[in-house]
């Protein structure tokens, strides 16, 4: 069944369905009234629905069974992304919403070669955010990822204080065989808390950007003994972050 995430729930019995969602139902996926959806709503709650009733404007959905499903990571994780070239972040956005990334935080790193045009850049917030929204919908998951205007380094670190726990993948701690901060971070964490993972661009992290994220409470932290790319280092934690807390039981 084709999954939605529906922002009207009018009661515990009825989803109202318009806009781009709507149009998908009818257009593309040429459903009829008394065809069943998954319809989740801004909770993250799930239910299997039937359609009642199609007009020009909107679908009307019926529950027929609310679901009890976990597809969430335990634990929240944000990807703070030092801006890459080309199409790398719709990569990073896609995959990491597969994996489970709760929030997206883009940022202007000493060492981007893209830099972030403000007037321009609402339009491709609203593509990264659809592109999170279709990634969510295909792997099942029960929330969409929210994706943060890019911002500066100096906005990231006053962002980062919302944050349980922090850290920085560093190719630097890699290449001396650091292996024990990230693990040894996760299996502190707690059901419910908060990781902020950041990731340089391809250039890496800066020194001077390495000294802040120490300033403000970063771990420094090594991904094996590879080197990885900019759009590989993220879906390398975030499978890592899946084993510990949904595998290795």
């Amino acid at each position: 069944m084709q999954r939605y995430f529906v922002k009207h729930r009018v009661n515990d019995e009825r989803f109202f369905i318009d806009e781009e969602d709507r149009h998908h139902i009818v257009k593309v996926m040429r459903m009829q009234v008394g065809d069943k959806i998954i319809c989740v709503d801004q909770e993250g709650k799930q239910a299997i629905c039937r359609l009642a009733e199609i007009t020009d404007e909107s679908v009307v959905a019926d529950v027929v069974q609310w679901k009890e499903e976990i597809s969430e990571l335990p634990i929240s994780i944000t990807i703070a992304s030092g801006l890459p070239k080309g199409d790398k972040l719709e990569w990073i956005i896609q995959k990491g919403t597969e994996l489970g990334a709760h929030q997206f935080l883009p940022f202007s790193g000493a060492r981007s070669v893209v830099k972030w045009d403000e007037k321009k850049g609402a339009k491709k917030v609203e593509r990264w955010q659809k592109i999170a929204k279709e990634a969510a919908e295909q792997s099942h998951r029960a929330f969409m990822p929210e994706i943060v205007s890019p911002m500066s380094f100096k906005a990231l670190m006053g962002k980062s204080e919302d944050f349980d726990y922090k850290l920085a993948a560093f190719e630097d701690e890699s290449r001396k065989g650091e292996i024990s901060v990230f693990s040894s971070t996760l299996k502190q964490m707690k059901n419910g808390e908060s990781l902020l993972l950041v990731f340089g661009p391809e250039g890496g992290l800066a020194d001077e950007e390495v000294k802040q994220l120490m300033d403000h409470g970063f771990g420094l932290c090594g991904l094996g003994p590879r080197i990885l790319r900019t759009e590989t280092a993220p879906l390398y934690a975030l499978s890592a972050i899946s084993y510990h807390f949904e595998l290795l039981r």
